[in-house]
């Protein structure tokens, strides 16, 4: 089984490409810095950082370059892949991401210093627990619907 989960943030704002063809598909880089905590030998805690590569296809992509920025904290799945290419000076060079499965905000908006709130898993974006194709409109920016005067009856709580 090839799962990988982490948890990081943004080293910079995603780089995005799109294919060529009749249905261009977004391929979106980015680099996140994941803490890894080592003991001390004197009891304290020293933390490091792993700086993970990761490339998001398709509506994973368009996510990332719609709402993800430097410094943003997510937390992703995915699974590790590994490749290798000859550069220009002849010499193999051999590659390791992880592609992005699932990506979501992992700090409140308020955290994040308005980065806002969501996620992206595979099919939908879900904003403040409603499922759409992008962040509700005619909020009022704090990431919860405005419910419209007289449907009062309808919801199940008052």
């Amino acid at each position: 089984m090839n799962k990988v989960i982490l948890m990081g943030r943004l080293t910079r704002d995603p780089e995005v490409r799109y294919s060529q063809g009749a249905q261009p598909l977004a391929i979106a880089r980015y680099t996140l810095a994941v803490d890894r905590r080592q003991a001390r030998t004197n009891g304290g805690d020293d933390q490091n950082a792993d700086f993970i590569n990761c490339v998001a296809f398709g509506r994973a992509g368009e996510f990332a370059e719609k709402y993800l920025h430097k410094g943003t904290k997510i937390a992703i799945t995915g699974r590790i892949q590994t490749g290798s290419y000859t550069n220009k000076d002849g010499q193999k060079v051999y590659t390791t991401e992880v592609v992005v499965e699932d990506q979501e905000f992992a700090e409140s908006k308020n955290a994040a210093g308005g980065n806002g709130e969501g996620s992206y898993n595979g099919g939908s974006y879900t904003r403040g627990g409603y499922a759409g194709s992008a962040p509700a409109a005619g909020g009022a920016g704090d990431g919860f619907m405005n419910i419209p005067d007289g449907i009062d009856e309808e919801l199940p709580f008052n």
